[in-house]
């Protein structure tokens, strides 16, 4: 269904479309951002823009009467890297772009299903528009009304409640055993980048006091100093392991770096209070014979990818919640757009009958103060008014049963026959 005057435009691709070397060559960096935006409103049509670009989509939002190849071809010139996108774009316009954008807001069109980061990934690109001044009152509405959407759709599911990557189990996993992180220590042992991201998840998750413990005290150093933790090479390990409450591990070693004697040290040194152990390497870190000690909990990388695979399903199920709801919210934003669109429309018929009726008033004065009778004069009010006030609804129906829009007569006939029943 076309929606008159609302031009939702969206041209893009994303990890689903294009490789990451693709995706990299028509990234836009933040700080280039607005003067991006504002060479894309230079363009022929183009009355608002939004540019919206993340490690997994670029996308161009748009209102006004530009054609997707016209963007498109924007789009590569203004990168200049002699690459041909056709194969890798994707267009949504009118009611596909409101879905979509809908979508892209709640995570549903998301590599992670449910994640909540391109939420606040496109609020940080509206607002960019909006200095920018890019937006108007058509990507204003979208953008608005699709953060409300994604709103609703956190609040009433579960799409976001279930920890669905290595590092977010880890944690979901650690809050089974400690209710409250920030009252607890823990101890990374490595330095890659899945450390790097367990750690980042355990400080946002609330855990005050963390070490990072690796073979190569500068790279721990680095690691520790992105969560404000403390750095250790592996010759504290004894004494960090009896220190500390939850453990994980993920480093190169083919060696177990965690031994059963240096775990049996540690809980005899923390006085049996329980040690949470998550062994992510492969081959492992920890010695699985350290799972027979008491007050040792050990999960090894399969027990958490279980995990994931559990929480990915359950996230699935609460997608078909999600997009019915968005499905909901889609129909009553089109609505809203077709009621505000038919405002002018809506005016003008009134203003219109109003002049007749003004005109048609005064014609009835001066026929009374002539001399006609009251009847003749309501007579005359009567024949006139209906005549006049149906005149331009009747050509247009004679006009669109004439022409090839039989459905638009129909449905104004039906409207008038629905009217006069509920007279």
């Amino acid at each position: 269904m076309k929606i008159a005057c609302m031009a939702f435009n969206i041209l893009g691709l994303n990890h689903k479309t294009a490789p990451v070397a693709l995706r990299e060559k028509v990234a836009f960096s933040e700080d280039r951002l607005a003067a991006a935006l504002r060479a894309l409103r230079q363009e022929s049509g183009v009355a608002e823009a939004v540019i919206l670009s993340t490690c997994n989509r670029t996308e161009l939002y748009w209102s006004g009467s530009a054609t997707p190849q016209d963007v498109s071809q924007w789009l590569e010139r203004h990168h200049g890297n002699n690459v041909n996108l056709t194969a890798s774009l994707y267009v949504h316009q009118e009611r596909l772009a409101v879905e979509h954008a809908f979508n892209v807001a709640s995570g549903l069109d998301s590599m992670v299903l449910g994640e909540a980061q391109i939420l606040g990934q496109l609020k940080d690109a509206y607002r960019i528009a909006q200095e920018t001044g890019s937006t108007g009152p058509w990507l204003n509405k979208l953008f608005q009304s699709a953060f409300s959407a994604a709103k609703r759709v956190r609040s009433e599911t579960r799409i976001g409640a279930n920890a669905v990557s290595l590092a977010s189990a880890a944690v979901s996993l650690t809050r089974r055993v400690y209710s409250d992180l920030s009252a607890h220590s823990a101890l990374m042992i490595g330095a890659g980048e899945m450390i790097g991201l367990t750690a980042r998840h355990f400080a946002s998750a609330g855990v005050k006091r963390m070490v990072i413990a690796n073979r190569t005290l500068a790279r721990a150093q680095a690691v520790a100093a992105q969560i404000k933790g403390y750095a250790v090479d592996l010759g504290a390990l004894d004494q960090e392991l009896a220190a500390a409450d939850i453990v994980v591990s993920c480093t190169a070693s083919p060696l177990p770096i965690v031994t059963q004697a240096s775990a049996s040290a540690a809980v005899r040194a923390r006085r049996h209070r329980p040690i949470l152990m998550i062994d992510l390497a492969v081959p492992r870190d920890i010695d699985p014979a350290i799972a027979d000690l008491d007050d040792v909990y050990l999960f090894s990388i399969d027990d958490l990818q279980q995990l994931v695979d559990e929480n990915r399903q359950r996230r699935e199920a609460a997608a078909g919640d999600a997009r019915a709801m968005l499905d909901e919210e889609v129909a009553r934003f089109l609505a809203e757009s077709r009621a505000h669109d038919a405002g002018p429309a809506i005016r003008a018929l009134r203003d219109g009958a109003e002049a007749i009726r003004r005109q048609t008033v005064d014609q009835a004065k001066r026929m009374l103060a002539s001399g006609k009778t009251s009847d003749e004069v309501i007579d005359y009010l009567a024949n006139t008014l209906t005549n006049r006030l149906l005149h331009a609804t009747t050509q247009a129906l004679r006009h669109a049963s004439e022409s090839a829009e039989p459905d638009l007569a129909q449905a104004l006939t039906r409207l008038l026959a629905e009217e006069r029943g509920r007279q």
